[in-house]
């Protein structure tokens, strides 16, 4: 065998010179424009999908935002494999696709099948995308607490959300911050069933009262003559 190739090659100079010098040169073009990189991308382009269900069990933000996300995603264009996992109160989805996608145009699909699915979802909950990030990062828990109770759960979420989160942010380097438990600040109304009856009104007309009144209006003005 080693004798044929000899003989094959002495008989055919010119082409296995030719060959030889567009494989060196080949070769010298690749090495030189080949991308190098100290920690390189070990995964295929994916898309995040974060959806807080705050109060939701784990068990019900599986049902009622995890899975219908899911049936959306799976059927999307250039859609490898799609990966999820639900805690209490938090939906993380990972969307993967094929390598040579476009990590833009990925997350323009994911959002376009977001939003086919938005009414499916319990009222007052929106997924949102993650920031652009390499798997190479790192992921830090911070935890706050109240010594000795002092401070309810509701002021230290308060805190989490509009001091510390906002001060993480601002720090080089960091993509993204959530915060997790405690409780959000809400107005709720208790309506006394008796008062509703001897004043004679329904509940749907105090829904709209309080709708009308929780609105934002610009200033105006008053012309005197």
């Amino acid at each position: 065998m080693v004798n044929w190739l000899i003989r094959l090659s002495l008989q055919h100079r010119l082409p296995v010179v030719a060959l030889a010098v567009a494989t060196v040169l080949g070769g010298g073009y690749v090495c030189a424009t080949l991308p190098i990189d100290i920690f390189p991308s070990l995964t295929r382009p994916r898309v995040v999908v974060m959806t807080e269900a705050a109060g939701l069990a784990p068990e019900e933000v599986e049902t009622l935002v995890t899975f219908p996300l899911e049936a959306a995603l799976n059927g999307a264009t250039g859609v490898e494999a799609v990966r999820s996992s639900s805690g209490v109160g938090l939906s993380v989805i990972y969307v993967e696709f094929d390598w040579q996608a476009d990590v833009y145009l990925a997350r323009q699909v994911v959002n376009e099948r977001l939003a086919l699915v938005a009414d499916r979802l319990p009222a007052g909950i929106q997924p949102q995308l993650a920031p652009i990030s390499s798997i190479m990062g790192q992921v830090q828990i911070i935890g706050l607490w109240s010594r000795d109770g002092q401070t309810p759960p509701m002021e230290v979420r308060t805190l989490a959300d509009w001091v510390v989160r906002q001060r993480l942010l601002t720090i080089p380097g960091v993509s993204q911050v959530i915060a997790m438990g405690g409780g959000r600040k809400q107005f709720q109304v208790h309506v006394d069933p008796d008062a509703l009856t001897a004043y004679d009104v329904t509940l749907h007309e105090v829904e709209q009262a309080l709708t009308e009144s929780n609105q934002n209006a610009t200033g105006g003005h008053v012309e005197r003559n």
